[in-house]
């Protein structure tokens, strides 16, 4: 992957951001996609978690819902934490049922050329290969200088 984006670029992504849709969101709280769903939550967007194994139960007070078919229109931003191989069919739906979308996020190792194409064909932004909260957390100060250790020891976010 030879993808690289602005700090600008990634900054206005995230906060034009008011509805993110996340692809693959786990219920356990040890898994990455909580982490960053929590978070995101906690920084004021409004989470939609598509999981069909967990339709039934919610997210932190927001239902799971089995499919993209199933999200508001106007979500914006569809954050990905599906394998690469798996990522082209939930874009192409993605760009066929949401008329708002404007950001598709792959997350760390998610990498789709295919698809990144049809979404910029579409006019919608993509971003691979990164993760949305430790994004935030480095354009929106965060993190310190050192690093992810804020030196403040919590079990808070």
């Amino acid at each position: 992957m030879s993808e690289t984006y602005t700090d600008r670029f990634l900054k206005d992504v995230m906060s034009r951001a008011k509805k993110i849709a996340i692809v693959g969101l786990s219920s356990k709280e040890t898994r990455p996609s909580f982490f960053v769903g929590r978070y995101l939550k906690l920084r004021g967007y409004e989470i939609f978690p598509v999981n069909p194994a967990y339709v039934g139960k919610d997210f932190l007070g927001a239902p799971y819902v089995g499919s993209l078919a199933e999200l508001p229109l106007d979500t914006d931003f569809l954050d990905i934490f599906r394998r690469s191989e798996d990522v082209l069919p939930i874009v192409e739906e993605a760009l066929e049922r949401l008329p708002k979308l404007r950001t598709i996020w792959l997350q760390i190792g998610v990498i789709n050329e295919e698809a990144a194409a049809h979404a910029r064909e579409r006019g919608v932004d993509v971003v691979m290969g990164r993760c949305p909260k430790i994004e935030y957390q480095r354009l929106f100060g965060e993190l310190r200088r050192g690093g992810f250790n804020t030196g403040v020891i919590s079990s808070k976010l």
